[in-house]
């Protein structure tokens, strides 16, 4: 299966990735022609009536630079409307919060992110009294037992962060369905190109497009995706007027400069990320793989029917000693350790030792192994990453 199986869009996602066609051609150029849009950085617009009415007023409602992103983002993922945030974290806080009411009930999965966690936890919980229940959302009749016509909203991450644990989007937006309850996946892992949440029957996708969808580790940013008018309404509101969190001029060039090369990283990432993936399940100092592409997978199968590829992210467990792997990360030299993910250079990172409030996520999740070791897979030649991997090894 290709990414463009189950599109509607007139032009196929390379063609909208590049901006060659629906968003570029709208797009006000000044007069100029350029090739790449401009970046308009002013923060006002002379305002004029009637025939000569300019849609934009104020940057921070509307900016000619972020509307183009938006409705490329949109279409990226076969969607009516796009919304850009100052950063991932802003995309997930403000699609919850204007979603979910004081008081109300939120069935999340408990393998998330720990930032969304802390999220939903010490906030959304905490703050604004919300029952928030996590469930193994690996199957979905743990969702099912626990919404009910009460439930405000269910949220998934799939693969998620860093168990790479996957969930079925398809038979988690049916249950949702039947209560009439907007659900969310976080897709930052797969991105746009190997996956389609919205195609599946979630209501609002998000990404940190911080991650692959920038793709050059040089720009903080997220998106949320949906087709729900009266959803969308919710989300501009909250993100423009209620919060005022919206991406700058800039970072959305950035983002939208990455989107042109999106396809053909994403296939190297993946293609990266399979060798390494078959690399470290045949050494004997690892324990143990997660990839979706590999058939040792628990989830393959799903991944085979609801992806169209397996994206450049794997976690593995180390074979020894705390000490052992911090010795490993540190004979490291073609990978980096590092936090964050998806950019053109392979990292690595070890919760326990890189950020030791990851290794548990309190009533979210399980402990994460100890001698985890997360690897965003980069595009560097595959042969120099398993050599790197292969003497850094004890």
């Amino acid at each position: 299966m290709t990414r463009d199986d189950d599109r509607s869009n007139k032009n196929r996602f390379a063609t909208i990735a590049v901006g060659t066609a629906e968003t570029n051609t709208r797009l006000d150029r000044g007069g100029t022609n350029d090739v790449v849009p401009p970046i308009h950085l002013s923060t006002t617009f002379e305002w004029a009536s009637g025939d000569d009415g300019n849609k934009h007023d104020y940057s921070r409602e509307s900016n000619p630079t972020r509307a183009a992103l938006e409705e490329q983002l949109a279409h990226l993922e076969g969607g009516e409307h796009g919304l850009a945030f100052a950063s991932g974290m802003a995309a997930i806080s403000t699609a919850i919060l204007s979603i979910v009411p004081p008081g109300g009930h939120l069935v999340s999965s408990d393998s998330i992110y720990s930032g969304t966690e802390k999220l939903l936890t010490e906030l959304v919980g905490g703050h604004f009294g919300v029952d928030v229940e996590f469930v193994d959302a690996r199957d979905p009749e743990n969702v099912a037992a626990t919404v009910d016509s009460d439930t405000d909203l269910v949220w998934a991450e799939t693969p998620t962060n860093p168990l790479i644990r996957l969930c079925d989007i398809r038979a988690i937006a049916d249950i949702a369905d039947d209560y009439d309850i907007p659900f969310g996946v976080d897709s930052t892992f797969a991105s746009p190109y190997f996956q389609a949440p919205l195609g599946l029957g979630a209501d609002i996708v998000v990404h940190s497009t911080t991650k692959y969808l920038n793709g050059h580790s040089d720009s903080i940013g997220g998106a949320v995706i949906t087709d729900d008018d009266g959803l969308f309404e919710q989300l501009a509101f909250a993100q423009r007027t209620g919060l005022g969190n919206m991406l700058s001029p800039f970072d959305c060039y950035l983002v939208a400069r990455g989107l042109k090369t999106l396809p053909a990283r994403m296939e190297h990432h993946e293609a990266n990320a399979m060798a390494v993936a078959r690399f470290l399940e045949g050494h004997d100092r690892i324990a143990r793989v997660q990839y979706p592409g590999l058939e040792s997978h628990p989830q393959h199968d799903l991944a085979c029917e609801q992806m169209s590829g397996y994206s450049g992210m794997l976690s593995f467990e180390f074979d020894g000693t705390l000490i052992e792997l911090e010795a490993f990360i540190e004979g490291l030299e073609v990978f980096t350790p590092g936090a964050s993910l998806g950019g053109v250079e392979s990292l690595v990172e070890v919760p326990s030792l890189m950020i030791p409030d990851e290794v548990s996520h309190g009533e979210a999740t399980a402990e994460i192994p100890e001698t985890l070791v997360r690897v965003s897979v980069g595009l560097e030649d595959a042969d120099d990453l398993c050599e790197d991997l292969e003497t850094a090894l004890p």
